[in-house]
C-alpha cells in the first residue's frame, strides 16, 4: 500500500511522487533506443524528454498505443463534459494532484445606476457582498495490470500489447465523470466542499413535465418555453443546451407534426432562439430534461489533469500495475442569492 501523510511518502509509488513535486509523468517512464529509461516533462510549455533512473518496463510506443485506447475509449462516455469543454468551459489547474480543493467566491449584485438631469443627485454607494465555496478536487480512477510474461512476449510476437483492459478502465473513469457531472453519481464531499452535477445541485431550479407521446410535441415546446422562462426569471438569459434521457429518445426523433416534411421535435427545440444544442446523455435519468445556460458562471469543468494512466511495479517486477486516473470535476455555480440556470424537469 502507498500512501502520503504528514508530507511523507510511504511506498515506492509514493515516493515517487513526492520527490517530484507531484508530477503523474515522473510514473510514466518509457525506455528509449538506447536502453535507458526516460521520462517527458513540460518546460516552458514545451515537452521534453529527461533520463531518469526510474524503472521503465514500456518502449515509448507501447505506451502510444495504450494512451491512443484510453483517450478512444473515454471521448464517447464524456458527452455533457465534452460539451462544455468544447464551449471553453473549463478552468484548468496547473499540477492538481499537488491541491485538494479549489476555493471560490460567489458575489451579489449592486443596486441600480441614477438617474438624473444633472448628475448632481447623490447615487447609492453599495458594493457587492462575497461568499466563500470550496470545491473538492478528488481523483477519479480504475486500476489494471499487465504481468511482466506478458509484455515479454507480446514484443517476442510482433503484436501489439492487448489494450482491453486499458479501454474498459479509461470507459469507468469516464462515466464516472460524466455521472459526476449529470448528478446521477452520488454527491462528493470533502473539506467542507461538495461536487454536485445538473439534477442534484441544490439551487438549481425545477419543473414537472408532461411525458412526451407523439400527440402531444406541441406541449413539450410549450413546456421547454416555460423552463427558459424560469432561467430568465433568476436573470440568465442563455445560450441554453438541453439534454434529455432515455425516455425521450423516441420522441424526440418523431416528427413534430404530421406535415410532410416537418422537422423532429428536436430539431423543432432546437429552433427556439436561446437553444444552442439538444441531445441525449446517456446517463442521464430516464425521465429527466435538463436546460441548463452555457456559461461559466453556471456550468464548467475544473481540470487538474485530464485523463491519463501511470505505471508502476510490484511482485518483485513480476507485475506491471497501471491506473487509469483524472482530476475532472464539474463546478455549477449560483449567484450569491441562490440564483441558478438550471433548470431540471422531470416527469
Amino acid at each position: 500500500m502507498d500512501f502520503i501523510i504528514n508530507g511523507q511518502g510511504k511506498g515506492d509509488v509514493a515516493n515517487v511522487l513526492m520527490a517530484n513535486g507531484f508530477d503523474v509523468n515522473a510514473l510514466r517512464p518509457y525506455i528509449g533506443k538506447d536502453g535507458r529509461s526516460f521520462i517527458t516533462v513540460n518546460q516552458n510549455g514545451k515537452p521534453m524528454s529527461l533520463v531518469t533512473n526510474a524503472p521503465a518496463t514500456l518502449r515509448k510506443d507501447e505506451w502510444i498505443a495504450l494512451d491512443q485506447a484510453v483517450v478512444k475509449a473515454a471521448k464517447p462516455r464524456l458527452q455533457v463534459v465534452g460539451d462544455l469543454r468544447a464551449a471553453g468551459l473549463e478552468y484548468s489547474i496547473p499540477n492538481g494532484m499537488g491541491k485538494t480543493t479549489l476555493e471560490t467566491e460567489s458575489q451579489s449584485d449592486i443596486a441600480d445606476a441614477s438617474v438624473s438631469m444633472d448628475g448632481l443627485r447623490q447615487g447609492d454607494s453599495d458594493r457587492p457582498q462575497y461568499d466563500l465555496t470550496s470545491l473538492p478536487l478528488p481523483i477519479i480512477h480504475k486500476d489494471f495490470q499487465f504481468s511482466a510474461r506478458q509484455v515479454m512476449a507480446s514484443r517476442n510476437g510482433g503484436s501489439p500489447l492487448d489494450t482491453t483492459m486499458a479501454e474498459l478502465a479509461s470507459r469507468r473513469v469516464s462515466e464516472q465523470i460524466e455521472k459526476l457531472t449529470l448528478g446521477t453519481a452520488a454527491s462528493f464531499t470533502y473539506g467542507g466542499g461538495t461536487i454536485y452535477g445538473l439534477t442534484n445541485f441544490p439551487d438549481r431550479l425545477t419543473k414537472t413535465l408532461t411525458a412526451p407521446t407523439s400527440s402531444n410535441h406541441p406541449l413539450t415546446v410549450t413546456e421547454v418555453l416555460a423552463m427558459i422562462s424560469q432561467a430568465k426569471g433568476a436573470n440568465y438569459y442563455g445560450p441554453f443546451n438541453i439534454y434529455y434521457g432515455s425516455s425521450w429518445y423516441g420522441a424526440m426523433d418523431e416528427d413534430y407534426s404530421t406535415a410532410k416534411g416537418d422537422l423532429t421535435l428536436r430539431e423543432r427545440l432546437e429552433k427556439i432562439t436561446s437553444i444552442g444544442m439538444c441531445k441525449p446523455a446517456d446517463y442521464l435519468g430516464a425521465n429527466d430534461l435538463v436546460l441548463v445556460q452555457t456559461t461559466a458562471d453556471v456550468a464548467r469543468m475544473v481540470n487538474g489533469m485530464d485523463v491519463t494512466t501511470v505505471q508502476w511495479e510490484s511482485m518483485g517486477g513480476m507485475q506491471l500495475n497501471y491506473k487509469v486516473m483524472a482530476i475532472l470535476v464539474p463546478q455549477l455555480r449560483s449567484d450569491y442569492n441562490d440564483n441558478c440556470g438550471i433548470v431540471h424537469g422531470s416527469y
